[in-house]
């Protein structure tokens, strides 16, 4: 995602480097080839990685282990969401949207992006060139703006569990969904219209490397979502924070010792034979309310704990990720100019790989705080199809009898 695939391209005068952007010229630039590269640098570095064929099959296996697992988890995800009706509800029609976001980047990116990596030249032609940006961007960046409507999401449902209406309207959901798309696919066609066009030729696959669309692209694929996903978290753990000072649950007194049987003991250490009927009544009557009161309150303040929890994982996770790829494609332009990439090749590579793994931990990361979806997969890998939607609500049974 917004980044150089390919050879390096050689060029002859300003003049020949303005008119190539301009496409006023017919004079192709002189393209390096691989070897060439190897001997030649550019700004400093090397703008190939040189490796042997030892490190080419282990960087290639981890690559593809990588790919591998990617497409396992989010099809999980798809599936355990599409099977299981205790999880078709419209919250989670934002997890099925990442799922496949993030699908969708392990099977049409990554594997280009492996092949690309590991010969240092682009193989796949100059019209798929385009659209191989086109898909890299837009899946890349719908991944990260769903994560962004989910912080909003969890927000709302903890702030506004009585007014806010996408929980319970699945077609509202699914317009904010298709708003995520939309949006994601805006970023990619400024290059179809004329503007900051990419640079594909033989050999070379580059998006466009013009400040103002760089700067564009940037913000609102990756810097827009991350001060709302912040803000999100921060509004959560402020709620989770005045929940835990607000809910005091009540604690019961010790039995009282001289009592011969705890099932008989009242909530002031009294024995239950020892009072009479209307009394005995009245103490439990007591006692029921304040452990209703207490369950309640209980219920609440777990449930906040546990989206503060969730979207600070996210969020760190996501930043970790990200920010550093990020933070190098911005500044990029204004270090190395349009032509020029004076940032070692390997460290580009290592960078975008690290984006690329957050569309691994997603669902690992949402399996590992739901209960139902931990199960949903281990029932699915353990090839056990038959009777997956009784076996989650008699969990459900006995967590709600536990509380």
């Amino acid at each position: 995602m917004f980044t150089t695939h390919g050879v390096e391209l050689v060029w002859g005068s300003s003049e020949t480097e303005i008119a190539f952007f301009n496409r006023t010229t017919e004079f192709p630039p002189t393209v390096k080839t691989t070897a060439e590269l190897k001997s030649n640098e550019s700004c400093g570095e090397q703008q190939t990685l040189d490796l042997d064929l030892t490190k080419t099959v282990i960087i290639g296996m981890m690559l593809s282990t990588i790919t591998a697992v990617t497409v396992m988890g989010n099809t999980l995800v798809v599936i355990a969401v599409c099977v299981v009706k205790k999880l078709r509800q419209p919250s989670n029609y934002l997890l099925v949207s990442l799922a496949i976001a993030d699908l969708s980047v392990a099977v049409a990116v990554m594997p280009f992006v492996i092949v690309t990596d590991l010969t240092g030249v682009w193989l796949f032609g100059e019209v798929f060139c385009n659209i191989f940006i086109g898909m890299d961007v837009m899946c890349c960046t719908a991944s990260i703006m769903t994560l962004c409507v989910i912080s909003v999401d969890r927000y709302l449902g903890i702030t506004r569990p009585l007014t806010y209406p996408a929980r319970q309207n699945g077609q509202l959901m699914a317009k904010m969904i298709v708003s995520v798309w939309l949006v994601s696919a805006s970023i990619t066609l400024p290059p179809f219209c004329g503007w900051a066009q990419n640079i594909n030729t033989v050999g070379v696959c580059l998006i466009s490397q013009d400040v103002g669309y760089t700067l564009y692209s940037t913000a609102v694929a990756f810097y827009i979502p991350m001060v709302v996903m912040l803000f999100m978290y921060y509004k959560i753990f402020n709620a989770a924070r005045k929940s835990g000072a607000k809910h005091h649950f009540t604690t019961l007194p010790p039995i009282q010792k001289g009592c011969p049987d705890p099932a008989l003991a009242t909530v002031e250490g009294l024995c239950m034979h020892e009072m009479k009927n209307g009394a005995a009544t009245e103490e439990l009557s007591t006692l029921s309310s304040l452990l209703n009161r207490d369950r309640r309150s209980a219920s609440i303040f777990r449930r906040e704990q546990k989206a503060a929890t969730t979207l600070g994982v996210i969020m760190g996770v996501f930043s970790f990720c990200w920010l550093p790829f990020f933070l190098f494609t911005t500044a990029r332009p204004f270090i190395g100019g349009l032509l020029c990439n004076c940032a070692p090749v390997w460290l580009e590579r290592v960078l975008l790989w690290l984006g690329y793994t957050n569309s691994l931990m997603n669902p690992f990361i949402y399996a590992f705080f739901n209960r139902d979806l931990r199960s949903t997969y281990k029932d699915l890998l353990c090839c056990r199809y038959r009777n997956i939607n009784r076996r989650l609500s008699a969990m459900g049974v006995h967590e709600a009898l536990k509380l």
